[in-house]
């Protein structure tokens, strides 16, 4: 008789530049399981949006877009992240700050959520799944047997966002950084569509002053607990 229950998942939740990006891909490799950044198909389809003219607060469009979204995910020779877009590298314009911002108005679209949520569930295959995002345990994955809420300081999230940033060679100030992560934690916060909340069932995990590296042990370890790994 087989086995019908459906693969695991470890659900990532958290504000932006709290780390679950990194340490979900760490917490992926390590147990050797499959990754999703679902943060990168909302500013894909932000990106999209931009590329062909289309108004942030049209909803139905958006939501075509998202239905019709051509993209890869990949690493270079050197292992940094590539992304493609209809067959044209857009990396460094999917992390840019301004389409994190274009991508919080994308996400607050109920229809934008609905199209890509059955792309985000596809990607649930054995042997399991990490999955980085914000309503990864409250809307997406609601049956996980884990849920991380990953937190930290503004301060904290701010450099690293800057770190991460230079690294794809994009100017910011920590200052400016700071005060566009307080917006749109307030953004994520109050919208009415699957808010950046914990869900009940999360355990909240502060990452301020913790590096990717006991992140990811803690994680193992609250995983090992429920038998998952």
């Amino acid at each position: 008789m087989h086995d019908q229950s459906p693969a695991p998942v470890i659900c990532l939740d958290g504000p932006s530049g709290a780390g679950k990006g990194t340490v979900g891909r760490m917490l992926a490799q390590r147990l050797g399981w499959h990754f999703l950044d679902s943060g990168a198909l909302y500013r894909l389809v932000a990106v999209a949006a931009k590329k062909q003219g289309v108004d942030l607060d049209a909803a139905e469009t958006l939501a075509g877009l998202a239905h019709r979204l051509d993209c890869v995910f990949g690493w270079d020779s050197r292992g940094r992240e590539q992304i493609f877009l209809e067959g044209r590298e857009v990396t460094a314009e999917v992390r840019a700050e301004t389409t994190g911002a274009a991508a919080s108005r994308v996400a607050r679209q109920p229809a934008v959520r609905d199209a890509l949520l059955a792309r985000q569930r596809a990607d649930r295959r054995s042997p399991g799944l990490v999955a980085d995002g914000r309503d990864m345990g409250t809307v997406v994955f609601p049956d996980a047997p884990l849920k991380i809420f990953l937190t930290a300081s503004a301060e904290e999230r701010a450099c690293r966002r800057h770190k991460q940033l230079m690294e794809h060679g994009i100017s910011a100030s920590i200052t400016s950084l700071i005060q566009e992560i307080e917006d749109r934690d307030r953004q994520d916060r109050d919208r009415p569509v699957s808010p950046l909340v914990p869900d009940a069932e999360a355990q909240v995990v502060d990452s301020t002053g913790r590096s990717p590296e006991q992140l990811c042990e803690h994680i193992i370890g609250l995983a090992r607990i429920r038998h998952l790994v």
